[in-house]
């Protein structure tokens, strides 16, 4: 084990590991199966689903140089069986076509922000250590959270903070943002956080978590475009299945939860008028949904890894093609 392996390997525990596995596996025990991580971070669920699966290959996109590389170095002992490719996951059509693939056999997305992301101050993802307002999962490209809180007016800034990170005090805090860049530039993770704890009034700030965590979501939702991106990746990761194949997706908030549920429920139901007296096999369900709900960790995987207290599990399997009527544009 290289020390870039052994690092990814000790900074990060991938959330419901093993019943991503389990719900995965049968899928891809057939030689030449490929599973799609969609969100390879630093390889912790690939790793396991290559050991578990030793007749399946992984492609692990990720649009973080760092992660590629972190996750690269402890997977190399996989050889030909793993390939990294630097791509956001709504890209996945083209990944697959560059890949010479039309389908795969599974597709993994564990979504928000990464350990690695969290995990390192200078990259401004956390509100518990002072950073620079940055919060791109790329940093090679695109605004900054600092651009955001720069070029925003009060009316832009209140709907992110409302829509994005569901803050009741959207408002309140737009408003204190707009008044404190007009005498200096925010910059710091700790200049927001002051400014969050002094719109939000004095009884809500000990309950409910840390009183700028909505705020902080927002912003980095924003500023990658996030549920923009899962909107556009859970209709092309579900059309790039195989019949037989499965999606597993974790979800970390209710606007992540929900945009999963309503593409997976979507597939899952008939589609055929009401009232027909034989259901014609065009409108019948083409995924069959492999959760009840969305599951969620048990207290032991919560105690040995707190981030995932808050995940929602979802999974499906593809039943058949697609047919033309209900089929969307995903390139």
């Amino acid at each position: 084990m290289t020390e870039h392996s052994a690092d990814a390997a000790s900074r990060h525990a991938p959330v419901l590991v093993r019943r991503c596995v389990e719900l995965l596996l049968p899928a891809l025990s057939a030689p030449g199966a490929v599973l799609v991580d969609c969100t390879l971070g630093m390889g912790g669920h690939t790793e396991a689903v290559l050991d578990a699966a030793p007749e399946a290959r992984v492609i692990g996109l990720d649009r973080d140089a760092e992660a590629i590389q972190l996750a690269s170095s402890r997977l190399e002992g996989f050889g030909a069986r793993f390939v990294a490719v630097r791509a956001v996951y709504d890209e996945l059509p083209a990944v697959l076509a560059s890949q010479g693939l039309e389908h795969v056999q599974g597709v993994l997305m564990d979504l928000g922000v990464s350990s690695l992301q969290l995990d390192e101050a200078e990259r401004g993802f956390s509100y518990a250590q002072d950073a620079p307002l940055d919060m791109r999962m790329d940093q090679s490209t695109g605004r900054t959270a600092a651009d955001v809180l720069a070029t925003y007016t009060e009316a832009q800034l209140a709907r992110v903070l409302r829509e994005w990170g569901e803050e009741r005090f959207a408002p309140r805090i737009a408003r204190r943002i707009v008044a404190a860049r007009s005498s200096e530039p925010l910059t710091r993770t700790t200049q927001l956080v002051e400014i969050v704890r002094a719109a939000v009034p004095a009884a809500t700030r000990h309950t409910g978590g840390h009183p700028a965590k909505r705020t902080f979501q927002a912003l980095r939702i924003e500023v990658n475009r996030e549920l923009e991106v899962l909107g556009r990746a859970v209709p092309a990761a579900v059309e790039s299945l195989a019949v037989g194949g499965r999606i597993v997706v974790e979800s970390y908030h209710s606007l992540e939860d929900r945009i999963v549920k309503r593409e997976l429920a979507r597939g899952a139901v008939s589609s055929a008028p009401a009232g027909l007296p034989v259901e014609p096999e065009t409108h019948r369900p083409y995924l069959k949904l492999l959760t009840r709900g969305a599951e969620v960790a048990d207290d032991g995987e919560i105690a040995a890894n707190p981030r995932s207290q808050s995940v929602r599990l979802r999974a499906a399997e593809r039943l058949r093609p697609t047919p033309d009527h209900m089929r969307r544009e995903v390139a």
